[in-house]
């Protein structure tokens, strides 16, 4: 069993013909379950996104749903996160802090997941090199808010370390389009294993990448299954 934490639906701006690629890219790495995000919602126009996800999300049943907010227009994500998360398609939040504008320190941020604490459900946030401390930071600052680190700060996955020993809500997915040997493992190592995600950034990324950076790292017995899946089952309820 796998299930992969960050994958997206929808084309990207980039040369690409990716759209109705997930199913076929899940089936060649044995990826049972995907949590996807729309790109349109990532990218440009978070409720037009979440609206087309919605009605791709009733047509099949191993894709489950990211609700993307835009920090920034908290109205419209008050709204969808109503809309949206009650119906059990979608179960958690994507929050791009690049993407809005809105940094993991801004005020902006700190709103956005003051409501998702409140909605119950996880957030994906993008994180890069020192951000994800500041994550930690706001994580344990708003109570019962469950944070994944995206990425696991790439480059800043020594903070990531740090970050996920400074709270236990916060939970280190690695996909990230760079590979650095040892990476995996020395986040394995000094992390508990209950906060370790798998994600693969599909489908802007190739799965190929996470799956050798986490095959590198040697993981197995319990560890192993927590990665794949286990962990992900317990934080998504699924």
């Amino acid at each position: 069993m796998i299930i992969d934490v960050h994958a997206h639906w929808g084309p990207w701006f980039f040369t690409m013909d990716v759209a109705e690629a997930n199913l076929v890219t899940m089936d060649r790495y044995g990826i049972d379950r995907a949590i996807v995000s729309a790109t349109e919602a990532v990218i440009y126009d978070a409720p037009a996104g979440n609206r087309a996800l919605a009605a791709y999300l009733e047509t099949q049943d191993r894709l489950l749903g990211y609700v993307t907010v835009n920090p920034r227009r908290l109205r419209e994500a008050e709204a969808d996160l109503r809309a949206y998360l009650p119906g059990g398609k979608f179960v958690g939040v994507k929050i791009h802090t690049d993407y809005t504008g809105s940094p993991v320190g801004s005020p902006q941020l700190r709103d956005a997941l003051t409501l998702v604490a409140e909605s119950g459900r996880p957030a994906l946030v993008h994180t890069w090199g020192t951000s994800v401390l500041d994550l930690a930071e706001l994580c344990l600052d708003i109570p019962d808010l469950r944070l994944i680190a995206g990425h696991m700060g790439a480059d800043g996955f020594r903070h990531a370390i740090e970050a996920a020993g400074a709270c236990d809500r916060l939970y280190l997915e690695p996909c990230w389009s760079h590979a650095p040997a040892g990476r995996i493992a020395e986040v394995v190592s000094a992390v508990d294993p209950a906060q370790l995600l798998f994600g693969t950034d599909a489908t802007l990324i190739d799965p190929s990448s996470a799956f050798g950076a986490v095959a590198a790292a040697g993981l197995t017995g319990e560890i192993a299954e927590r990665v794949a899946w286990r962990n992900a089952a317990a934080l998504f309820q699924l």
